[in-house]
């Protein structure tokens, strides 16, 4: 199979025609090869348009469909000299994105698997400029903050407080807030002790564990 060849045209058949016009983010998708981070067997689905599976386990983790994840991208207004921290990052594949627009990333993932094989993928690759850490999602990584921008790479009940005190003072979190289709993109600011939202695009992707809000309790 021509990965080459399949990746241009996802490129110009799913991520241009969904409105994506970022050079940074076009160009991103251009030169990350997709097929590393999915599972061998199902490499030759690499560039569908859809969300791939990363383990056959119910309520498992994937691969996010490359649309979403390019509009989501631009949302977030990376730039060059930005430091990201990446939430859920599965096998890597939106941390070698990020890799070739920011300048340094965090990917933390709670799959100890999935962190090992995202850690080989992304070497092997010489993106150096990656650290892939473990822990709860929902915790993010408080060692290394605070971050310019904060990606939640799958959608998610509820943002928590704390990883919003892990941005930086003009930072932003980017995530998919809600579950199915009456999810949206939502973008929040962080100015001094203030955290604004900005409302983006109606989309659906498959959520993230961790992220519910507590249940409460009824008399």
């Amino acid at each position: 199979m021509d990965f080459q060849a399949a990746r241009t045209k996802m490129v110009d058949n799913q991520i241009r025609t969904t409105d994506v016009t970022s050079h940074s983010v076009l160009s991103a998708f251009l030169s990350v090869p997709r097929e590393a981070f999915v599972p061998e067997r199902k490499k030759a689905l690499a560039y569908i348009d859809t969300d791939i599976a990363l383990s056959d386990a119910e309520g498992g983790r994937y691969l996010m469909e490359p649309s979403p994840l390019a509009k989501l991208l631009q949302f977030a207004e990376i730039a060059k000299s930005d430091s990201v921290l990446e939430i859920g990052s599965g096998t890597g594949y939106g941390a070698a994105l990020l890799a070739h627009i920011a300048t340094q990333v965090v990917a933390l993932e709670s799959d100890d698997a999935l962190a090992a094989t995202a850690k080989d993928t992304l070497a092997s690759l010489g993106l150096s400029t990656v650290t892939v850490v473990t822990g709860p999602l929902e915790a993010g990584c408080p060692k290394l903050a605070p971050f310019d921008v904060i990606f939640i790479h799958g959608a998610v009940e509820t943002v928590p407080p704390g990883l919003l005190d892990q941005l930086k003072d003009g930072g932003r979190l980017v995530a998919v807030v809600g579950y199915g289709n009456a999810s949206r993109a939502k973008l929040f600011l962080r100015e001094g002790a203030r955290t604004s939202e900005r409302l983006g695009f109606n989309t659906a992707v498959k959520a993230l564990p961790g992220f519910r809000l507590a249940k409460e309790f009824v008399f």
